[in-house]
């Protein structure tokens, strides 16, 4: 399709995605922009007159949005900088549901501040980080079926807790990681210079862990039950495009590495992040000096011919300093002495000079009975 007319939006900046069910007028979920304390109906905007982009916004998902590409984006921003009195919701009125059908999660392992603290704390008396991580990215597949939207309550998963016995975890633990959402689907590989034109957006995530389970499993295969349970994404994306402005260098990389890896103009995200428990912050990391990039973390997925697909999830890990109480986990922040109990609520926040990324809820609930 054609991009639309290069008229000045009403908007300074593009304004985030997301998919709601409106209770009051019933119906499936319907995609969306979040504009302040409202909802635009994508269906209820004047969107060109585009068959593809007629069906897009009335998918109960954003795949089909996120396949049609940046003009079809620019249609719909532009559409919404004079919205219809029919297209706008309060958001009081509407109930988020997960924004994208996610085919393919991987969750990589950036932060080398976060790889020595829990390399120490699971293999004490070795080398904290391994010799292969700083020489690419280090990730593994989650379990796309489990990401559930914020807001929804995560159950304590069980797996064995000791050699033998299975038994609901006792370390219950967070991760405060960004997410990125994959645009058109592509095959592999995707060069290094090219990869931010397969970022929709950005999301927050809480890669929720069982660490008893996950110390028990992880070798020699890496993470399995002590994470494939639940892993909460942000309701709404934020639009690449709205971050530009919180771009920064990324720390430098010794040794150097591949080719492959090395981009012409480097850049991370510079997230401000906080993690609420139970209403009290308990830590504030930055995404700043993350390791590895986006770009190097998408360029080392596809150098093998792998395909992304519109909507598919890749995360940082978790996004930790080097001073205390910048720690994006439990296990990092307490030492062991301090996990999720049965009741407790997590939130965690991201801002980027004044745009605030949607935030990422859960609320802990008792394990299932046996059988």
């Amino acid at each position: 399709m054609t991009p639309p007319p290069h008229d000045p939006p009403r908007h300074a900046r593009p304004l985030p995605y997301g998919v709601v069910r409106v209770r009051v007028r019933g119906g499936g979920p319907r995609p969306a922009l979040r504009d302040g304390d409202h909802a635009l109906l994508l269906a209820e905007l004047a969107l060109p007159p585009d068959p593809d982009l007629a069906h897009a916004a009335r998918a109960p998902e954003l795949n089909a949005l996120i396949e049609l590409g940046p003009p079809a984006w620019a249609a719909v921003q532009q559409a919404a900088a004079d919205p219809p009195p029919a297209a706008r919701v309060p958001l009081g009125d509407c109930e988020p549901v997960r924004p994208v059908r996610v085919s393919d999660f991987v969750d990589f392992y950036a932060s080398l501040e976060h790889a020595a603290n829990l390399g120490a704390i699971f293999r004490p008396g070795t080398p904290p980080v391994r010799d292969n991580w700083r020489h690419m990215p280090i990730g593994y597949h989650g379990r796309a079926s489990t990401i559930v939207v914020s807001g929804t309550d995560v159950r304590r998963p069980s797996g064995q807790t000791a050699l033998g016995a299975l038994a609901p975890t006792g370390q219950l633990d967070l991760e405060c990681e960004l997410g990125y959402v994959c645009g058109p689907s592509a095959a592999g590989p995707i060069a290094i210079d090219r990869a931010e034109e397969h970022i929709f957006g950005v999301v927050l995530v809480n890669d929720w862990s069982a660490r008893d389970v996950q110390r028990l499993e992880y070798e020699p295969l890496g993470p399995f039950l002590g994470k494939s349970f639940a892993t909460s994404m942000s309701a709404w994306i934020t639009p690449l495009a709205a971050l530009a402005g919180a771009r920064t260098p990324p720390p430098p990389q010794d040794p150097p590495p591949a080719p492959y890896l090395i981009a012409q103009r480097p850049w991370l995200l510079d997230v401000e992040l906080a993690i609420e428990l139970n209403g009290e912050v308990v830590s504030r990391p930055r995404a700043n000096r993350l390791y590895w990039t986006p770009a190097q973390m998408l360029a080392h997925l596809t150098v093998n011919g792998a395909r992304l697909s519109a909507g598919d999830l890749v995360a940082t890990g978790t996004i930790s300093g080097a001073d205390p109480g910048t720690e994006g986990s439990l296990a990092e922040r307490y030492g062991g002495e301090r996990w999720l109990a049965d009741g407790d609520a997590v939130v965690l926040r991201g801002r980027a000079g004044d745009v605030e990324l949607d935030p990422v809820r859960g609320r802990i609930v008792a394990a299932s009975a046996p059988g």
